[in-house]
């Protein structure tokens, strides 16, 4: 059996790792290996957000790039998922789309930057744009994988009970499949938030990633470093939040985790 510890201990052990990481950063910058300019410390940045705060910037950014995000991992996700469960039901039709998909997945994102930028111009548009292309192929062959590989079992007591073939499909194959489509899913995250920053880069005019550049150009690395840590926090919540929602449709549909013992 497993030692159960007391009962804010998974809590605190990040918060202490995290404080380990501070200690390490502040020698570092203490050692003076590098100038405050190259390598700001904890307390540098620190005023560097209070700075920001002030002037009513950094929640603007924050809400600007969470806006994008939303915008265009909804879209990817809700997208790719229809049609990876069209395409996973349809052997024809993955037949004649997959050579196109295979195509276009290896792709980068980046790569489509001088057409985002001539299509779309200056603004949202290019780094949703962005966000959206990184998001959708991971949801959609996690979905197309996942409905082919449903016990087939499943779907034959299904049939032999005359059940509609659109019944099958929503009550029989995406609860079977939905702990693997949601594999996609945190995948579709981690790459799109991670395009975020670059998507931001895109002549955006707000937002994390246009903190960090344009704090670049005024060779202010606390901000640049503030950027840095606000992306990795935020991307931290996102995934604690989708877990969460993963959890309640597991209970929802009566896939409860094993627990050890």
């Amino acid at each position: 059996m497993r030692g159960q510890g007391f009962k804010g201990e998974k809590y605190l052990t990040p918060l202490l790792t995290l404080g380990v990481l501070a200690g390490i950063w502040q020698l570092v910058v203490s050692s003076g290996i590098y100038t405050l300019e190259e390598l700001p410390g904890p307390v540098q940045v620190a005023k560097g957000a209070a700075e920001l705060w002030a002037r009513d910037i950094l929640l603007e950014h924050i809400g600007v790039s969470m806006y994008r995000f939303g915008v265009a991992y909804l879209l990817a996700v809700s997208s790719g998922v229809v049609l990876g469960l069209i395409l996973g039901w349809y052997n024809r039709m993955l037949t004649a789309v997959d050579p196109f998909i295979q195509i276009l997945r290896p792709i980068s994102p980046i790569a489509w930057f001088p057409l985002a930028l001539l299509w779309f111009g200056i603004g949202n548009l290019p780094a949703i744009f962005i966000i959206f292309l990184s998001a959708f192929f991971p949801a959609l062959l996690a979905t197309v994988n996942a409905v082919r590989n449903v016990d087939p079992v499943y779907i034959k007591v299904a049939r032999n009970f005359r059940t509609r073939e659109r019944d099958i499909l929503l009550k029989v194959v995406v609860p079977a499949a939905f702990p693997h489509i949601m594999v996609g899913l945190h995948i579709a995250l981690g790459t799109a938030w991670i395009h975020l920053v670059a998507g931001e880069m895109l002549g955006a005019q707000s937002g994390l990633g246009y903190l960090i550049v344009d704090s670049r150009n005024f060779l202010r690395t606390d901000w640049i470093i503030l950027g840095m840590i606000l992306i990795g926090l935020l991307g931290l919540a996102l995934d604690r939040l989708m877990r969460l929602a993963e959890k309640w449709v597991n209970k929802n549909w009566g896939f409860v985790p094993k627990t050890h013992e």
